[in-house]
């Protein structure tokens, strides 16, 4: 689903632009397509490329975690002139110890998701890294929901976006 009129903004952008992706647990031949399809919307708005980056990465995160671990889930992204605010919800087992999960390298993806290239315990640490406010809650045997806000690098006089 597009999010935009495909018209290129600058900074002051004036309106704010919604949307979401569908994803299918299980579906690696789709992998992907959100995240592209986030960053197209988000270039062609005239988006801050670092900001792009960030948000493509965690995206693409995310989009990889419902993919691998869920039945089903939906991706949500609002763009206003200040943030990105993207939003995973997903139909999987949960996650029992989020503290564990958040650490670098850690994964229970199975084996055959390992053999594929993917699983490397980096998903949940590299969302937050690429995000200025992280949010998860999980509910074993529901699923999880992950909101990740990133900033936009606009500022009053005399500030900077050092973090």
């Amino acid at each position: 689903m597009k999010g935009g009129s495909g018209a290129v903004l600058n900074k002051s952008m004036e309106k704010n632009y919604e949307g979401s992706f569908h994803i299918v647990g299980g579906d690696f031949s789709r992998a992907g397509e959100a995240s592209t399809e986030l960053k197209s919307i988000l270039q062609s708005l005239g988006i801050e490329k670092e900001i792009v980056r960030r948000a493509s990465i965690a995206t693409f995160e995310a989009e990889m975690n419902i993919i691998i671990y869920a039945t089903a889930g939906i991706l949500r992204y609002v763009i206003t002139p200040e943030e990105i605010r993207i939003i995973a919800e997903d139909m999987g087992p949960g996650i029992e110890d989020i503290e564990l999960a958040m650490q670098e390298g850690y994964s229970t993806a199975p084996e055959w998701v390992r053999e594929m290239g993917w699983g490397s315990g980096m998903g949940l640490p590299n969302m937050k890294k690429n995000s200025d406010e992280f949010y998860i809650d999980s509910v074993v045997g529901e699923g999880t929901r992950v909101e990740m806000v990133i900033r936009r690098q606009i500022f009053s006089e005399g500030r900077s976006n050092d973090h």
